[in-house]
């Protein structure tokens, strides 16, 4: 595609070519099965989804480090840890070294929801990176963690 011409004369970049909107397509395309199936089926966003993920990882986590680890922003996963709340799937603890800090867990419900989940978005990587090889995966990840690296250093 080539550039345009915007309403106002300027030139329209055609940014469906950029690196970056290929990253953030990736990432929609990824998740759209899991919206239109798994979500539905447990009723469960994706936002719920990723703290869900971190919360099986490291239990015993404070929202503000679910934030970190997902890269959502703090309204985000307030918001998910409330509907996960609401429906039963994790529970809260003070920090016993922080009284203002609450830690979170999945609960039973949460941990049964976690597995049943788990089983397809394995099965799902699987298929995505089916046709990847294990030199270039191993390069992807290594260059995806430096882009996060790179995104998390304070400028």
């Amino acid at each position: 595609m080539t550039a345009r011409r915007s309403r106002s004369g300027g030139a329209r970049l055609p940014y469906d070519g950029e690196l970056f909107f290929k990253l953030v397509r990736v990432v929609n395309l990824t998740a759209r099965p899991f919206v239109e199936t798994l979500a539905r089926r447990h009723k469960l966003s994706l936002n719920e989804w990723r703290v869900m993920i971190v919360l099986a990882s490291h239990p015993g986590s404070a929202a503000h480090e679910i934030a970190d680890v997902t890269g959502l922003d703090k309204m985000s996963v307030s918001r998910a840890i409330a509907a996960l709340g609401r429906h039963d799937r994790i529970s809260r603890r003070p920090d016993p070294q922080d009284a203002r800090r609450t830690l979170l867990e999945l609960n039973a419900a949460g941990r049964r929801i976690y597995q049943a989940i788990g089983i397809s978005g394995r099965e799902r990587e699987a298929q995505l990176f089916a046709g990847i090889g294990a030199d270039d995966k191993a390069e992807l990840e290594r260059l995806i963690d430096r882009l996060v690296a790179a995104v998390e250093t304070p400028r």
